[in-house]
């Protein structure tokens, strides 16, 4: 990853600090959302784990820097600093796989005021755009009621965007993604059918069906909706057998063909085919097909864009210098001063009923309570962290927890209250 990846305003501050001295001033800054995204109840903590290595790989090579004098953007001073750029703060924050709200203090980033805020850019770009296609993608996981959803999105979107998109809808709880470089950097497993370009390519539908099926066997899935979908279906049959894994539908009215293409894969006594359905489907189209025959979901561009919600709406906002609370009092932007502690309150029986946010200091001890907050970069060494399966496994237990009325697709509140209490 280059250096650059950032904005000229962060390197402006920096060349600033470091002649007036401010540089070097032991400061805090928090990542938090003043608001979620219209119609949403939760947030979803994602992309921490990408940007953990992120930070401890930036490094500003010789080219960098010299561009950068070159171009005017810093003065030697500011070059000197950015050869020698190490971030050696520490990096706190919730959970992959976390849920957020309003005020919720997700990502708390210590250390000198440069160092830190040259993390800004790079902090702000990757859990806006992971949190937004989590988000999305658990509501989508909600709505499929304990269906597979397959993430297809790449051709919709940057190709790097691409590969961290399918990482935070697989820890939303999809179950597969079409994207070959993400099944190979995150271990996600890949699942792939077939275009119609393929059908095209062959003489005719059961030429096309038979070479698939030579090369990958029965167990695979025919794209039968190229020409006439009940006729596809039945040249799919009698090229595979009733054996044949699965049949995809990609246009046309979805529920209507599913019940269709249901009843004519059980009279060709392939009652074990399964449908997949896909086309531009959103959470609310599946959670329409939640009575019909389906058995998978392919989604794509919803996807990839957040679902109409394709940033998650965090800000990175200096809270703390030299151990002194600072507030920002803008109109609509103000901020609570001081480092923060959140805990997550709940019933006995588990059900999540208020997060308590504190600055400077840790909540009145409840029974329920639950810590948010855990250790992702120590002094700029990276922690322990869980692996993506743990933070899949986490986020469906959160789910789990918030209240019933958190989980609907319609606009309304957050699922649970934040309650912050500045520091006295």
């Amino acid at each position: 990853m280059t250096a650059l990846l950032t904005d000229h305003y962060e390197l402006t501050m920096i060349s600033a600090a470091l002649k007036d001295g401010t540089a070097s001033r032991r400061c805090v800054f928090e990542v938090f959302a003043r608001r979620l995204p219209s119609g949403r109840r939760y947030g979803v903590v994602a992309g921490t784990g990408r940007l953990v290595d992120l930070v401890r790989d930036l490094r500003f090579t010789g080219a960098e820097v010299d561009h950068l004098r070159g171009s005017g953007v810093v003065d030697d001073e500011t070059a000197a600093w950015l050869s020698a750029y190490r971030f050696t703060g520490d990096i706190e924050g919730y959970a992959e796989g976390e849920l957020f709200f309003p005020g919720s203090p997700i990502l708390t980033v210590t250390g000198t005021f440069a160092e830190c805020v040259l993390l800004e850019t790079l902090v702000l770009s990757v859990l806006n755009h992971d949190s937004a296609i989590a988000a999305a993608a658990a509501r989508m996981v909600t709505a499929a009621r304990g269906r597979a959803v397959i993430e297809m999105g790449s051709r919709r979107t940057h190709e790097e965007a691409a590969v961290a998109a399918a990482r935070a809808a697989y820890l939303a709880g999809f179950e597969y993604t079409s994207n070959l470089e993400a099944g190979f950097r995150y271990g996600i497993p890949t699942a792939g059918t077939a275009a119609h370009a393929f059908t095209l390519l062959h003489d005719d539908e059961p030429a096309a069906f038979a070479s698939q099926v030579q090369a990958l066997g029965k167990d695979t899935t025919l794209l039968v909706d190229t020409y006439d979908i009940s006729q596809g279906i039945r040249n799919a049959i009698a090229v595979a057998g009733p054996e044949l894994r699965a049949v995809r539908l990609d246009s046309g009215d979805l529920s209507v063909l599913a019940q269709q293409s249901r009843d004519l894969l059980n009279s060709l006594g392939a009652t074990e085919t399964k449908i997949i359905v896909s086309g531009d489907l959103d959470e609310y189209a599946i959670a329409a097909l939640a009575a019909e025959p389906v058995d998978m979901y392919g989604a794509g561009t919803a996807v990839v864009v957040g679902s109409g919600a394709p940033t998650a709406g965090l800000v990175y906002k200096l809270v703390e210098v030299d151990g002194r609370p600072v507030v920002k009092r803008s109109e609509n932007k103000a901020t609570v001063g001081g480092l923060k502690t959140a805990v997550r309150r709940h019933k006995p029986t588990g059900t999540a009923i208020e997060e308590i946010v504190v600055s400077k200091g840790t909540p009145e001890p409840q029974l329920g309570d639950r810590l948010l907050q855990r250790p992702y970069v120590v002094a700029g060494e990276p922690a322990d962290l869980p692996t993506l399966a743990e933070s899949r496994a986490h986020l469906r237990q959160c789910l789990i927890s918030i209240p019933w009325e958190g989980l609907k697709l319609s606009a309304g509140d957050p699922a649970i209250p934040v309650t912050v209490i500045p520091a006295s």
